[in-house]
């Protein structure tokens, strides 16, 4: 097996990652055409897992990130062996809910979870998963909706993608693994019994380093190193790797990495313009990317990128990412007593789609998008008029 071998001697063994993270924007599982009957079947097909579907674009199999909306953002899911990455609002509290509504996604449809953070127990993370949307929802849901409506003369004016972007009330179901994309219920935490159901791996970065271990100062920091063998073994050992096709029925696997590139991680990339460990995190990128290539799996990543202050290095990490998304909270901000903004919470900034199979990056035709959390529910609204305000004042 391939090793990445790093300056101070520690290496992470990633099997054929580098080779294949050198293919930016192509992975291993896309559409195959019908064959013939007679014709050799060995070759790869599109699979069939729980929770997931084709691209009706390119045929590249989706998960969906737990949002319909956000789904449909970005052309209708997040793609198998790829990396979402959030940029987190100043306060983690949009974001990390966008984080939660991606593991409960993969609890409700039976997906394998490996969960990452160096600051809170991931146990204690699936705790705080919101609960799904069962059949009984419709009432709550019209509820939710209503005590939340906005004066009559704003209602011209404004496009709700909840309308857009949901289906009909009565498409909601119970919670099925057959549907692509749940509904979730922010007020109410997940039952113990699913989570209990579900197959699930934790990463607690104070468990896995000790305090007095020294690194080489131009090699991966020892918590990077750590959690990429920890993915690794898990993608390799239980059939996750697309070169090793599972023996059993396939699955996926859901990767979430909490506020990765702060100083919790042992980055500096927060604290200085020129950190030491910006190469670290690029590194554990690529790296990562290359593993996601060949396994199905994918990955959800929260980022304090408003904390980076050498903004040319956001930019190298966007490029290392596949998809980007970006949440701006008015809290603290003058934009909270702002008027115009008074129906939302914050802003949401779709900044790189990726465009798979293909050696460019497509972006999103919608910049304007506003965002809410109700009571039971986050929702992401467009508004006309928005648009003008937004490039006559900011």
């Amino acid at each position: 097996m391939a090793t990445v071998a790093t300056c101070g001697g520690d290496a992470v063994g990633v099997g054929s990652a580098v080779a294949t993270a050198s293919k930016s924007n192509v992975t291993s599982f896309q559409r195959r055409g019908p064959r013939v009957s007679g014709t050799n079947d060995s070759g790869p097909r599109l699979v069939s897992i729980t929770g997931t579907r084709p691209s009706v674009r390119n045929g590249q199999l989706l998960v969906s990130t737990g949002l319909p909306a956000l789904d449909q953002l970005l052309g209708g899911g997040l793609a198998v062996g790829t990396v979402l990455l959030i940029e987190e609002d100043k306060y983690n509290i949009y974001s990390s809910l966008l984080f939660k509504y991606f593991l409960a996604e993969g609890i409700v449809n039976g997906h394998t979870l490996l969960v990452a953070s160096a600051n809170e127990d991931p146990a204690n993370i699936l705790q705080e998963l919101p609960a799904p949307l069962l059949d009984n929802c419709k009432k709550e849901f019209d509820e939710d909706v209503y005590n939340h409506k906005t004066p009559e003369s704003n209602i011209k004016m404004k496009i709700a993608w909840r309308y857009q972007l949901l289906p009909k009330m009565e498409q909601i179901r119970p919670v099925s693994s057959s549907r692509f994309g749940h509904y979730y219920d922010a007020s109410k935490r997940i039952p113990q019994e699913l989570i209990e159901a579900s197959k699930w791996h934790g990463f607690f970065l104070p468990e896995k380093i000790s305090p007095t271990l020294k690194v080489e100062p131009c090699s991966l920091t020892h918590g990077y190193i750590k959690l990429l063998q920890f993915i690794q073994n898990i993608i390799y050992e239980e059939g996750f790797d697309g070169s090793n096709p599972q023996k059993k029925q396939k699955n996926i696997l859901r990767i979430g990495i909490q506020n990765l590139g702060s100083p919790l991680w042992g980055d500096d990339i927060c604290c200085t313009e020129n950190g030491d460990s910006g190469h670290n995190l690029t590194k554990f990128l690529y790296v990562l990317r290359g593993l996601l290539r060949t396994s199905l799996s994918a990955c959800i990543i929260t980022m304090p990128t408003h904390l980076i202050q050498n903004k040319a290095f956001i930019a190298h990490v966007t490029n290392l990412s596949d998809t980007v998304v970006g949440l701006e909270s008015f809290i603290g901000s003058e934009r909270e007593t702002n008027p115009l903004y008074k129906d939302y919470h914050g802003l949401i900034h779709i900044r790189q789609i990726p465009r798979l199979n293909n050696l460019v990056c497509d972006e999103s035709d919608v910049k304007d998008l506003g965002f809410k959390l109700k009571r039971k529910l986050f929702t992401i609204e467009l508004e006309s008029g928005f648009a003008f305000f937004h490039s006559a004042h900011f």
